[in-house]
């Protein structure tokens, strides 16, 4: 619908518009008195070129009509490239918020193409058209879910999200190392609170219901459909606490008591390294008692056929032995639905600790943290023997990356570095690439090589 759309607007433009200005040139040009030699002779040139810019400008409308709409999406997506140099040139948290600005008023290109089949796959009895999604921090306060998931994300997940609003932490936060296809931020959690995003959560569901109401080609009831709660595809909410908050549970409850009805999966985020203390939250103990009131509070509610959202936990990749035993622990005593491994990380490893930008306080995220986070993946799929779910995430920047944290045994992956640098365009190459080294391998489904590496 999208490319159909697009293509009719440049017809319009065409007829509408060009054709009727360059006709009334062409009607100036031959009204000039025939006494002058050298206005006529501008006005035979005149009529020459505005018939040939006519001619070129429907002929090129016609060959956009015709095109077929892969390829015309294919055009949409490999043009956002020239974009990403002009957003090099502005602040990083600028150039962030202008992203975001761009996707909610649907100023980026609509996938249009179908996921080939071997990338879907159903967790949590949700399903899933590819295991790629955005990971949280991109869109904090839930501005944007349609236009980024329109983009091709198997799902997106929205926040962190604090129950009272706060600014964070003061500015500048956001630190580019470009070279090493790194970022540093030390942002805390800035959040417009659970009460504004509860509210844009609440109108986007109302309005996808609406349209799915009045849609005059309803699907089959037999038909399964792929997607959750925000339509297309599925929606993660991740929780946070406040920076002042003494009660981190009740701060997790609150949220899980005001958001998780518009949620496919919830998130207790006890890994950012830029909320004092938050990390103490992944001891035995404390996770212990954090994810039983939490998953009480989550279970008291009214569910229907489809039940409570799935529950996961974001932990750090800064974790020792004992930390990732204690964590796997808890998740399987406790039966915990997944795990997102990992965040942004404290530690400066090559080439970043060569950087004049190293000693900036904040969490590491983008190619640098893929060995870490990779390591701590496997880790904890052999900890928890492979069943639960792991969300793999931290510098995938490929289709070969996202294929190697699904060895190491991720069930879904998540983006967040390498789409900030790469735009748009890099989510329709790592899918086509992670495709192609499922086939390569002899995979037929991407459950297939989900912890190929660890048996």
């Amino acid at each position: 619908m999208a490319a159909w759309s697009s293509r009719k607007l440049l017809r319009d433009v065409i007829l509408k518009r060009v054709v009727p200005n360059q006709l009334s040139a062409v009607r100036c040009f031959s009204s000039a008195p025939q006494s002058a030699p050298k206005i006529g002779h501008y006005s035979k040139k005149g009529r020459l070129w505005t018939g040939a810019t006519i001619g070129l400008l429907i002929a090129g409308g016609a060959y956009v009509s015709t095109v077929d709409e892969a390829t015309f999406c294919g055009w949409l997506f490999s043009a956002t490239k020239l974009v990403n140099p002009f957003f090099a040139l502005l602040d990083p948290e600028f150039a962030h918020n202008l992203g975001v600005s761009a996707a909610a008023r649907g100023w980026v290109p609509r996938e249009k193409r179908p996921d080939v089949p071997i990338l879907g796959l159903e967790v949590w009895g949700r399903k899933f058209s590819n295991p790629v999604g955005l990971a949280a921090g991109f869109d904090k306060n839930a501005e944007a879910v349609d236009g980024l998931l329109a983009l091709g994300f198997g799902f997106v997940e929205v926040g962190s999200v604090t129950p009272v609003p706060q600014d964070g932490n003061p500015k500048p936060r956001i630190f580019r190392l470009r070279n090493e296809g790194a970022v540093i931020n030390r942002c805390g959690f800035n959040s417009e609170g659970i009460v504004a995003v509860a509210k844009r959560l609440g109108a986007q569901h109302g309005k996808r219901k609406l349209d799915e109401t009045s849609s005059t080609s309803p699907s089959s009831n037999n038909e399964v459909k792929q997607g959750g709660k925000a339509g297309p595809g599925i929606l993660g909410v991740n929780l946070g606490k406040n920076k002042t908050s003494e009660d981190a549970a009740a701060d997790y409850v609150q949220g899980v008591h005001t958001l998780s009805q518009y949620a496919d999966y919830l998130v207790i985020n006890v890994s950012s390294p830029n909320t004092p203390g938050l990390r103490m939250l992944q001891g035995r103990k404390q996770l212990k008692d954090l994810v039983k009131k939490v998953q009480a509070a989550r279970d008291e509610m009214q569910w229907g056929e489809e039940g409570p959202p799935p529950l996961l936990v974001k932990i750090a990749p800064d974790l020792s032995k004992e930390d990732l035993e204690d964590i796997a622990a808890v998740a399987l005593a406790l039966h915990l639905d997944g795990l997102i491994v990992s965040n942004t990380t404290i530690s400066r490893p090559d080439p970043v600790s060569k950087s004049p930008l190293a000693s900036e306080t904040g969490g590491l995220s983008g190619k640098p943290l893929f060995n870490l986070s990779t390591e701590i993946l496997k880790e904890m799929y052999i900890l928890t023997r492979g069943k639960i779910p792991l969300i793999g995430c931290g510098g995938i920047s490929s289709g070969e990356d996202a294929y190697k944290k699904i060895r190491a045994g991720a069930t879904l992956v998540q983006l967040y570095t390498a789409f900030a640098y790469g735009g748009p365009a890099l989510i329709p190459q790592i899918k086509a690439e992670l495709a192609a080294c499922l086939e390569r391998d002899g995979f037929k489904s991407i459950l297939d090589a989900v912890g190929a590496d660890c048996r």
